[in-house]
């Protein structure tokens, strides 16, 4: 059996910390599958030269590392406060929605309609949940009466949160509309929505995209609501991936209920046969030191034992000192523990007939063979990208390649799990096909003298429809 290749994706955030392309490329070589531009800290010029200088390098150097767009959503912030402001526990504050400079006794609010949305006894969290507050009137005008219940020192713009509260924002505001379509001008292979809650909010980004892109970007269904987690059965028939942001889902929520949420929401993903990307606070101390916690450690280990596609990098690539070390720490985690024998793999097939059915099927019957016969790799040959998605849900202990013409489908495959992606633009006979394939594994390092490879196809072979063969080729050298 050949040395498995690293499955489980990193992506990693882009900012001051990684912005020459000497280390971009550092990173990539150390790991690296997927960058993520935060679009609630992005300048439009930045983005472009980093997005060039990424794709510069995948196509020097042969890689395929995609660009995530993460919209900002409706993020809501208090103002700027003024110098040293300290609430104390039972204190009475208010916060407005006209414009102020912070005291001890107001704030601004940046989400107007927030009189009118909050009831009496309802809780509202600021700066990741540091300070808590529970709403004791509101005038349904400018004003918000509350009870410090949880002080501390309150900084200018920080992050508010509402748990109880159905607020009446769109999830997608006018800014990541704005940021939508500059992310689609420039090509990015994911788009991630914050703050979901509905079906409907991921209806309303796929069809701005649908209607502004003459490609299909994939959607990221963000989940960091109650609502969401509430919802997930229906948001996951309209996102092509979840990503599990248990920053401000550990706000929204109790903190001691994440690990538990986490588990379920890898579990919906499996089940949808979608990716599922778990993020945020992973290696956080790394941000200042050249080492992680041990618990740090324990968590990417666990998330990757829980069935993560992906696990993600926030501030300790984007502003950290140490982004190329982050990198090659994680990926020495996920070698550790990625075949390890106790994860389990999904084995729930849902049978549904419809067009895809033929394709779904022999993804299914594939990674189950490849465990049956020991063999090496899967092959797929896609346009769409479909057959990856599948096979990679299954978790075959094979390597899975996936062939394409389409480097835009190969840079967006990058995210999934086990998924490596290689350009193949001949499409002759299938027999010669599989032939070529074949070869180019054994060149690349994935297929010896004697190994069975399990090679997916439709027939016939030009004319690129649906897969609708399954060979199994045991390799030989001409």
């Amino acid at each position: 059996m050949l040395k498995n290749r690293k499955r489980t994706k990193i992506v990693a955030t882009l900012g001051p910390a990684c912005s020459t392309k000497e280390i971009i490329k550092k990173m990539i070589e150390a790991g690296v599958n997927v960058f993520r531009v935060n679009f609630s800290h992005a300048d439009y010029e930045d983005v472009k030269e980093k997005i060039k200088i990424i794709r510069d390098i995948n196509k020097r150097l042969n890689f395929h590392v995609a660009i995530l767009a993460d919209l900002q959503g409706p993020k809501l912030r208090v103002g700027v406060m003024g110098e040293k402001v300290k609430l104390k526990e039972g204190d009475t504050f208010t916060f407005t929605t006209k414009k102020c400079e912070g005291t001890s006794e107001e704030a601004y609010m940046t989400y107007q309609n927030f009189p009118k949305d909050v009831k009496v006894g309802e809780h509202i969290l600021v700066d990741d949940g540091k300070l808590l507050f529970e709403v004791t009137a509101t005038d349904r005008d400018t004003k918000v009466t509350t009870k410090v219940l949880r002080g501390g020192k309150l900084k200018s713009k920080k992050g508010v949160n509402l748990p109880n509260t159905k607020i009446s924002l769109p999830a997608l505001t006018e800014k990541d509309i704005e940021d939508a379509l500059f992310a689609i001008k420039m090509e990015v292979d994911w788009i991630a929505l914050s703050f979901v809650r509905t079906p409907e909010d991921l209806i309303e980004l796929n069809t701005l995209i649908k209607e502004n892109s003459p490609y299909k970007i994939p959607v990221i269904a963000k989940i960091e609501k109650p609502e969401a987690v509430a919802n997930i059965n229906k948001l996951t028939a309209y996102c092509d991936a979840l990503m599990v942001a248990r920053g401000d889902l550990g706000v929204e929520v109790p903190m001691e209920q994440v690990p538990l949420i986490q588990k379920r929401l890898v579990l919906k993903a499996k089940k949808a046969n979608i990716p599922v990307i778990i993020a945020t606070q992973m290696m956080e101390t790394m941000i200042d030191n050249q080492v992680p916690t041990r618990a740090e450690v324990n968590d990417v280990a666990n998330s990757i034992m829980d069935g993560a596609d992906a696990v993600m990098l926030s501030g300790e690539t984007s502003v950290g000192e140490f982004p190329i070390a982050v990198i090659k720490q994680m990926r020495r985690i996920i070698e550790n523990v990625e075949n390890s024998p106790l994860i389990s793999i999904p084995d729930e097939y849902v049978q549904c007939v419809n067009e895809r059915f033929i394709s779904k099927t022999i993804c299914h019957q594939a990674a189950l063979m490849a465990t049956s016969i020991n063999a090496e790799v899967i092959t797929t040959l896609t346009d769409s990208g479909y057959t990856a998605f599948h096979i990679s849900s299954w978790r075959p202990t094979s390597n899975i390649l996936v062939f394409s013409s389409n480097r835009r489908i190969l840079a967006m495959l990058n995210l999934l799990w086990g998924v490596k992606g290689i350009y193949y633009d001949k499409f002759v006979s299938t027999d010669q096909t599989i032939k070529d394939i074949n070869t180019i594994a054994n060149q690349r390092g994935y297929l010896n003298e004697g190994d069975f490879a399990i090679n997916i196809t439709s027939m016939p072979v030009k004319e690129r429809g649906m897969a609708n063969t399954l060979r199994i080729t045991q390799f030989k050298k001409d």
